[in-house]
């Protein structure tokens, strides 16, 4: 039989260890909308979601004013492609708790980057667009949806 001071010790030890496991079992996968740097204002739902081992992020919804806009200046089968259903995110394996070694778009200027993605908290994800080093870039902060 334990005693009380075991069952105690115990307890602390479970109790110290159900937030970890749960950041553990939490992933990218799922909606997420994103922030324009700029101004502020919510911008679009972007789906993450994974595919044989890779994740992907599709634009789901445009929040902006002009929903029904194209990728004007985006190359290849992309160019002028409807914003909403466009995957701007491509190719992102797991590395323990950071996403990386695949693409992201901006679609405001066609460029495509270099991408990190990280989970700050549940409901909180820092996604990073580079070139070269991860160094030379810009990070967003994307807002989970339920």
């Amino acid at each position: 039989m334990m005693s009380c001071r075991n069952i105690f010790k115990t307890s602390l030890f479970i109790l110290f260890l159900l937030p970890l496991l749960n950041l553990q079992a939490q992933d990218v996968t799922g909606k997420w909308k994103t922030i324009d740097d700029n101004t502020g204002e919510e911008r679009s739902i972007v789906e993450i979601y994974e595919e044989e081992g890779e994740y992907f992020g599709r634009i789901e919804e445009v929040l902006a004013e002009d929903a029904d806009e194209l990728c004007g200046n985006c190359k290849g089968d992309k160019k002028d492609q409807p914003l909403a259903g466009l995957v701007i995110i491509e190719g992102l394996n797991r590395e323990g708790e950071v996403y990386e070694g695949g693409t992201i778009l901006d679609p405001a200027n066609g460029n495509v980057y270099n991408c990190k993605m990280e989970l700050e908290d549940s409901d909180t994800l820092k996604v990073r667009g580079y070139r070269g080093i991860s160094l030379l870039g810009r990070t967003q902060v994307w807002h989970r949806v339920e």
